[in-house]
């Protein structure tokens, strides 16, 4: 043991020898030090189960133990409450005996737990932003006997607050929360992916007058055990590869290892498939412990049902669990204890919500179904698994239409293969995991911080409000100016109101949103109906079928029997089945490096060692497709007709821009119905002119006057993404979309490609 074990307090040590801990990895043994001895903030970022949780709280928790805190001492702050539940019961384990007390607070956890901790502030506190932003609204004058004397605030998965209103709400809460005690604790930041380390790091110091020091240790593990296979969903077993044959790829870096034994799984023969794909999966999941990631609460649904509907076809043991954000507290707690139980074999699909570090235990396997939007997701989910010594093991699983004769020549590309392999090439050669975005002019978190300020304050003139909100970090590049058209907006529309002695307070439609427990969440809600199966809680869904409907939540389906519309309550009765149910959301950007390999995909021969035999045949044929049809030496391929199709290889963003270049500047050349998919392509009509003629001017257009981004965005334009942007004038909608969401550098560098080829 280092010289930093004798630091930590007595019952860690004793915790520490009873777990069975042989010596302190590095990374605990540096953030220790910075810990101990420095006042700086502390970045720490390392690969999943690579101990950064101990390595954060053991140093804090010594601190503490050594001069207690007469308030809380520690705040941990996580965007989920499955994180906090999990880091709870851990932390409460590791301090028994301590006499420190751990207290969490969500929306999940019992008033009495919570008035506890009111009663006596001490030890740590977890906490979700919303919580957070709940007691600086409505216990302002309760702030500092609850954190007076508080000396560490703790941020987990970092990675997923950068760039986002909902993180930028957590810097607002801190300085808020400094401005009130007096003082500004020490920050600490966790992370298992972080693209760029130096930007984080400014991001999570920000405001807080204090130097951030990075301590990130590179992924040990050397090899992974991966696989990729592909179905058509129309064909049958016939076609498809034996999903009990070498199902799962090889250990790889960058070359070949050992192939996994396949010999210790019996034979699915005898049956004939719902699904090829779903019966794979079913399959490489049968009698392990596995995590199944679906992109979406929708496939998640699908998926669940109908494993539990193979399951129950060949006379086998539902062991089936579902995890994610519109099913109720019990059903994910549910879904988590079976996780972290070594003993059972469940199966667990999920979404984003079990990507982040929750310790779930032993897994054997992770299954993917189609890919992951980021090579940061594929390497938090990939690390789900390989705890304890084993190499992470991941099965991806691609599911498309088999294309009728005419199908058109965007729609014949595999996209979500080339870009799972994309995804992997890019961390295997280049170890690339994208960087943190900066929000630029987060207006709808601006309109929510000023009325929680404000509601929180009591009155105050417009010049002190503006003092207190545009100060916040997040509003740094918001000018005077755009605040003011932002305040009369809301004095006009009622959110705010003047009193006579000039003052600002929270006006009558401000009063209705704060008083909503939805207000303190800065990411988008939707009027949910609550779901009960006679008193036990299901979830929630959108929209309220009529009574004798059904509808699919929990991986089952459900028969409306009585709808209570003003108490948003559908009660209901199981039936068997299975039904597919949607949810509105935003499925996220995805970086031009990825659009950049998948080109690269298709244009080398390289044999990936990681794809089985669908696979492969799937991306020889659309490395023949693209290189028949020329889509890699001219991007901008004629279909026919009036028909064309553009293939830029640009990100989310920068194909935004593009796209509405086209449009603005394309109109001699006739251009009507553009239509895209993601950021892989668009087609449009193209009445006059021709394509190489397009591109020229174009790119002539670019170099003579630039892409104003002023231009591309018209006047009637109202760009509605975030929360509160409904009640957001237009104009400044306009200027952050302008800001935040298109990009202009790349396009720039593409048209000058696009006109040489």
């Amino acid at each position: 043991m280092s010289d930093v074990f004798g630091r930590f307090a007595p019952f860690l040590q004793d915790y520490i020898y009873r777990s069975g801990w042989e010596s302190l990895r590095e990374v605990q043994v540096k953030a220790a030090e910075v810990l101990f001895d420095s006042e700086s903030n502390l970045l720490l970022t390392s690969a999943t189960a690579s101990g950064k949780t101990e390595a954060a709280f053991f140093p804090v928790i010594s601190r503490l133990y050594e001069e207690e805190p007469t308030t809380f001492g520690a705040l941990y702050v996580a965007p989920l409450k499955s994180l906090i539940n999990d880091q709870f019961s851990r932390l409460d384990e590791a301090l028994d005996l301590s006499g420190i007390s751990v207290f969490h607070w969500h929306g999940d956890v019992a008033v009495s737990h919570k008035n506890k901790a009111l009663k006596t502030p001490r030890g740590i506190l977890q906490i979700t932003p919303e919580s957070l932003e709940s007691m600086l609204m409505n216990r302002s004058n309760d702030v500092v006997r609850l954190f007076g004397d508080l000396r560490y605030i703790i941020l987990d998965e970092v990675h997923t607050l950068t760039g986002t209103d909902r993180g930028n709400q957590i810097l607002c809460q801190l300085c808020r929360m400094a401005r009130l005690i007096g003082r500004d604790p020490i920050r600490i930041g966790l992370s298992a992916t972080l693209g760029d380390p130096g930007k984080a790091a400014e991001w999570l110091g920000a405001g807080s007058g204090r130097k951030t020091e990075v301590v990130g240790m590179q992924d040990s593990r050397t090899s992974w055990r991966l696989g990729m296979e592909h179905f058509y969903i129309q064909n049958d077993a016939s076609d498809q590869t034996d999903p009990l044959s070498r199902y799962l790829g090889e250990e790889t870096e960058a070359d070949v290892g050992e192939e996994p034994d396949s010999e210790a799984f019996p034979s699915a023969e005898g049956y004939i498939p719902l699904d090829p794909g779903f019966e794979y999966i079913y399959d490489c999941s049968r009698e392990k412990k596995c995590l199944i990631f679906s992109n979406s609460r929708e496939e998640t649904e699908y998926l669940t049902a109908t494993l539990r509907q193979i399951a129950d076809r060949r006379g086998e043991p539902d062991v089936f669990q579902i995890h994610h954000g519109n099913l109720s507290a019990s059903i994910r707690e549910e879904a988590e204890l079976k996780l972290k139980d070594d003993e059972l074999r469940t199966v667990t699909c999920a979404t984003v919500t079990l990507e982040l570090g929750i310790d779930i235990g032993r897994l054997e396997r992770i299954l993917q179904v189609d890919a992951p939007s980021s090579v940061s997701s594929l390497l938090q989910r990939l690390g789900r698994s390989g705890r304890r010594g084993e190499p992470p093991e991941m099965m991806m699983v691609f599911r498309e239409e088999d294309p009728l004769p005419n199908t058109p020549l965007p729609q014949l590309m595999p996209w979500g293969l080339l870009r799972a392999i994309a995804i992997v090439q890019l961390y295997l050669e280049e170890r690339f995991i994208e960087p943190p975005s900066v929000k630029k002019l987060p207006f709808s978190l601006l309109f929510q911080q000023t009325l929680s300020t404000l509601a929180a304050s009591g009155e105050l003139s417009a010049k002190r409000l503006a003092e207190r909100v545009l100060t916040l970090p997040p509003f740094a590049e918001v000018t005077p100016e755009d605040y003011k058209t932002l305040l009369v907006s809301m004095l006009k529309n009622d959110y705010l109101e003047m009193t006579e002695e000039k003052g600002l307070i929270v006006g009558l439609k401000g009063e209705r949103l704060v008083n909503s427990f939805k207000f303190y969440a800065v990411f988008k809600d939707s009027e949910d109906y609550t779901v009960r199966r006679g008193s036990d809680e299901i979830g929630t869904i959108t929209t309220p079928p009529p009574v004798g409907d059904r509808f699919a939540l929990a991986g089952r389906v459900w028969e409306v029997e009585e709808l209570d519309i003003p108490r948003k309550l559908i009660y209901v009765k199981e039936v068997k089945g299975k039904m597919e149910i949607s949810w509105p959301g935003d499925f996220g950007e995805i970086h031009t490096r990825i659009l950049e390999r998948m080109k690269q995909v298709l244009v080398e021969d390289t044999v990936y060692p990681y794809l089985k035999k669908n696979a492969q045949k799937r991306l020889d044929v659309a490395r023949r497709v693209a290189r028949n049809t020329g889509m890699l030496n001219r991007s901008l391929v004629h279909l026919g007709g009036y028909s064309w199709c553009l293939f830029p290889w640009l990100g989310t963003r920068s194909f935004r821009t593009l796209r509405k270049f086209i449009s603005r500047h394309g109109k001699a050349f006739k251009i009507s119905s553009m239509e895209y998919e993601g950021c892989y392509y668009m087609t449009f009509k193209m009445e006059q002119g021709d394509g190489q003629g397009l591109i020229q001017h174009l790119n002539e257009m670019a170099l003579a006057e630039g892409i104003r981004l002023e231009e591309l965005v018209s006047p009637s334009e109202c760009p509605v993404f975030e929360k509160y942007d409904g009640h957001i004038p237009a104009e400044l909608l306009r200027k952050a979309y302008m800001a935040d969401r298109l990009r202009t550098d790349e396009v720039l560098r593409r048209l000058s490609d696009l006109a040489a080829e």
